[in-house]
């Protein structure tokens, strides 16, 4: 359970700090208030990077080149005086990115999460990366692994391509075993959680007969065509795939019921509840729907935000903390 939270020149904050209880958490206030920073800074703690910034500097409060934030011992720091680096700290003693992952457990639920249904199948992958590196150690360190591999492997694919590059079988057998060993952890991984989640997973295995299959092939586009970076998954209802034939609606109600889902699954592997985090979501909801999500939130320690607190129910919100920003 988060009990605080320390900003320093984080986004739009130079230093604050919030308090939070076991109940939930309601973060009001209008756009560009800085709500959604929090909610960044938590899951940033939680997951060991922004969801939101492509740049590392962008969480950097303009004009400073030092940021920090803190939540339970848990710190992360950047420092852009010199040259770029990105501390993380366990109380005070500095650690490693996979092991400052996951000592905090958090799911998030946003309004740019309907994008997993509608966007590339590389969304859906770092959609699947997201959870499983927060429940699994051996999936953060094998995906890490594997795409050093992949890059060393298709470099070398280059270089035989281009470079008429003689090669050993020898010296593309050392890659391809990295790929398989740890392609298997990924693919076994994520067919466990979309068979959680009852999604359709289409996936691609790396195996050393399907990297023989498609060898010339590999050496002609200089790309290895088979593993998990070829991975995707369908989001199937009343046999239609909702990225082609779903409606936003539609795309928008199966996010809410794929993130109950997710909030099972993380509860069930790590033997304790989660929190939750919900940024500005009963304004993409029906009120059928935010009902439902009232019901579900007294269950864990819950952070969220809002707009209008004419959203949400009245008989709810005596039971909330209110922060007013």
């Amino acid at each position: 359970m988060i009990k605080s939270l320390n900003l320093q020149n984080f986004r739009n904050y130079s230093k604050k700090s919030f308090e939070f209880g076991e109940k939930t958490t309601l973060i009001v206030g209008p756009n560009a208030a800085g709500k959604t920073n929090i909610l960044e800074a938590i899951y940033a703690l939680s997951t060991g990077k922004s969801f939101r910034a492509e740049k590392e500097i962008e969480v950097i409060k303009d004009g400073v080149e030092v940021a920090r934030i803190e939540a339970n011992g848990l710190e992360i720091l950047w420092d852009f005086r010199e040259r770029f680096s990105k501390l993380y700290r366990i109380n005070g003693v500095g650690k490693r990115q996979v092991d400052f992952v996951g000592n905090l457990r958090c799911v998030l639920f946003c309004p740019q999460d309907i994008e997993i249904v509608s966007d590339s199948p590389s969304t859906r992958r770092r959609y699947l990366d997201s959870v499983l590196n927060l429940v699994y150690r051996e999936y953060w360190v094998a995906s890490r692994i594997y795409e050093k591999a992949l890059r060393q492997r298709n470099r070398l694919l280059w270089r035989i391509r281009e470079e008429r590059l003689a090669v050993s079988r020898q010296q593309l057998d050392y890659w391809d075993n990295l790929l398989i060993s740890n392609g298997k952890i990924i693919h076994d991984r994520r067919r466990e959680y979309l068979n959680f989640l009852d999604f359709d997973y289409d996936h691609s295995i790396i195996s050393e007969e399907r990297l023989k299959k498609y060898a010339v092939e590999e050496i002609a586009s200089a790309t290895t065509l088979v593993g998990p970076q070829r991975d995707d998954f369908r989001v199937i209802q009343k046999g239609r795939n909702l990225k082609s034939f779903g409606s936003r609606g539609e795309q928008r109600l199966a996010i809410f019921a794929m993130k109950l889902k997710e909030l099972e699954y993380v509860e069930k592997i790590i033997g304790e509840k989660p929190t939750l985090l919900l940024d500005d979501i009963f304004s993409e909801l029906d009120h059928q729907n935010r009902h439902k999500l009232l019901q579900i939130i007294p269950k864990q320690q819950t952070i969220m935000t809002t707009t209008d607190l004419h959203l949400v129910e009245k008989a709810a919100i005596k039971h909330f903390e209110l922060i007013n920003l």
